[in-house]
């Protein structure tokens, strides 16, 4: 039998709940599949940092260096502010196990209304720039607690981070519809974004039957409001693509169900699967939790590790769920996260 060691990081808030129920859902469509999950649990996240200082051990990422991939829950806490849980947990992670693709799909999901007129047929991917950009360790502050504090936050744009996270939209856009809609800001951004557009370009001419659209940020999400039918790949830019990501999960229902991927797509590292959406501490225990999030992410696990077969009958089996009306509260239905996962199990 085939077995595969994931890395379960839980992390905080209704991390807690939908990681293990994606978990359920994936020893389920496994056990049928002719394979197994060695999970690895962790206990790391916030709770560890109010104790010991630390989202998690110094040698943590040596510890989940020789898994096939890691499931992470989500990552925050009321009492500790974002930067710190972010920096201590997920974006170590990223950038260690360089994992410069951040995939983000996203489609009207059956049995789901559109919160906007006309998003009925949206089904596109966010390709995101993962580990520069806007999101720079390059910065500081002076002068704290006076006038005259400033901060300085430098963002780094590389010719080869901008140029391989082109090739794999390239790539994706080969077997869709062959459009990318590039997003910038060059009219106002005017060293980087010019760059970014002339990386992309020079890129994309390698691909015969790709076109690749450059738009600016503020006319495209307008446009992902309007007319989100109109995008299929959308390549961006760290803090572009973060954003975006979350606008169309929005647009086509609710956060709850976004997933994520994040990819080192040479394999020398484990890749990270997680859903878009925080920890919602207002819900947070009360068994209200969207899982389908974390399903999808899981789903993109394990097409990931190769297992197609497993991955598309967890899809069909939590969109199945959803046609047939059970569906949590962020979608106007009834059910907890334990029903909706229970669905879905009895469809696998």
């Amino acid at each position: 039998m085939r077995e595969y060691t994931i890395d379960l990081i839980p992390g905080d808030g209704i991390g807690q709940e939908v990681a293990p129920a994606a978990a359920r859902a994936i020893d389920a469509v496994a056990a049928g599949e002719g394979f197994s999950v060695r999970w690895r649990e962790r206990d790391w996240g916030s709770e560890r940092y109010l104790k010991d200082g630390a989202m998690l051990p110094a040698d943590g990422l040596e510890q989940m260096a020789d898994g096939d991939g890691i499931f992470l829950g989500a990552v925050g806490h009321p009492d500790i502010p974002d930067h710190v849980t972010l920096w201590g947990l997920l974006i170590p992670i990223r950038r260690e196990f360089m994992q410069y693709i951040n995939l983000r799909p996203m489609r009207l999901l059956p049995g789901i209304s559109p919160r906007v007129i006309g998003a009925e047929d949206l089904d596109l991917v966010v390709v995101r720039e993962n580990v520069e950009g806007e999101y720079s360790e390059i910065g500081g502050r002076a002068y704290t607690g006076r006038p005259e504090a400033l901060a300085i936050q430098q963002a780094v744009f590389t010719r080869e981070g901008i140029a391989r996270v082109t090739r794999f939209a390239c790539e994706l856009a080969g077997t869709r519809s062959g459009r990318i809609v590039s997003a910038t800001k060059s009219n106002g951004i005017i060293h980087s974004m010019p760059f970014w557009d002339e990386i992309v370009a020079e890129v994309a001419a390698e691909y015969a039957g790709v076109e690749v659209e450059s738009v600016l940020i503020d006319a495209l999400a307008a446009r992902a409001v309007l007319k989100p039918g109109s995008l299929d790949v959308v390549l961006a830019s760290n803090l572009f693509g973060d954003i975006l990501s979350d606008l169309t999960a929005a647009v086509a229902g609710s956060i709850g169900v976004a997933p994520s991927a994040n990819l080192n797509p040479t394999r020398e590292f484990p890749s990270m699967f997680e859903p878009v959406h925080g920890t919602a501490p207002d819900i947070a225990g009360k068994g209200l939790a969207n899982p389908v999030g974390q399903m999808w992410s899981g789903a993109m696990m394990l097409e990931h590790l190769g297992e197609d077969t497993a991955a598309r009958k967890l899809t069909d089996a939590f969109e199945g769920a959803l046609r047939d009306g059970i569906r949590t509260g962020d979608l106007g239905g009834t059910a907890s996260t334990a029903d909706f996962t229970d669905a879905v199990i009895e469809r696998l």
